[in-house]
């Protein structure tokens, strides 16, 4: 394999250490893994500005994937992969169980939305307001055109996953023309269900 740098970039309501089982696995291949705690702050131009992509491929989940889908479009990358990202109005409704679940249980309510039985509040950033401010930020979000000069962006989804998590990602393919992958035996929270399936995608983007 090609050793390259790998950033991992983390999505609401978890932080770096969501990533452990992933980084081992990438580090024995002798990847340079890089995995910032995001600020949370709901400004998406200090999210990205926090991050540091130079000569790295890009590799989000969730909120994570949304945030590299943005650097997609703002300057080109080494490569992307992203797994479920939110894409706005390109299918409505797609982040609505998970505002409801906020609504009714906050942060509990809001991680297990969203990342299923897999997810504790444990795994949440100490700061409350952290997810509050991430759910605005990545509900405004809208798809834009990938910078011209794009590595390779692949967007994965769950064999798992709703058919709304699918159609959001075939909808980027014929907005964006990214490649879809649909990985086996996870849904949304692929660190924690399935990182092997993850980790497949990202070696073979890291080999080219």
């Amino acid at each position: 394999m090609t050793t390259a740098r790998v950033l991992l970039v983390h999505g609401a309501a978890t932080t770096a250490q969501v990533w452990d089982r992933v980084r081992v696995q990438l580090e024995h291949e002798g990847l340079e893994v890089d995995t910032p705690d995001r600020a949370s702050s709901g400004d998406l131009a200090v999210e990205l500005a926090a991050l540091d992509p130079t000569d790295a491929l890009v590799v989000g989940v969730s909120g994570g994937a949304t945030l590299g889908l943005a650097l997609a479009s703002s300057r080109p990358l080494v490569g992307a992969v992203l797994h479920e990202p939110a894409v706005g109005t390109l299918v409505p409704g797609l982040l609505d169980h998970v505002v409801a679940g906020w609504t009714a249980g906050g942060v509990t309510g809001f991680g297990t939305a969203l990342y299923g039985p897999s997810w504790d509040p444990t795994m949440a950033p100490a700061d409350p307001g952290a997810v509050g401010r991430d759910l605005a930020m990545f509900r405004r979000f809208e798809p834009a055109a990938l910078h011209p000069d794009q590595g390779p962006v692949v967007v994965t989804v769950g064999a798992l996953s709703p058919a709304a998590r699918h159609d959001a990602a075939w909808a980027l393919h014929e907005l964006l023309g990214v490649e879809v992958r649909v990985l086996p035996g996870t849904g949304h929270f692929v660190q924690r269900d399935n990182p092997a399936a993850l980790v497949a995608v990202i070696r073979s983007l890291a080999a080219r």
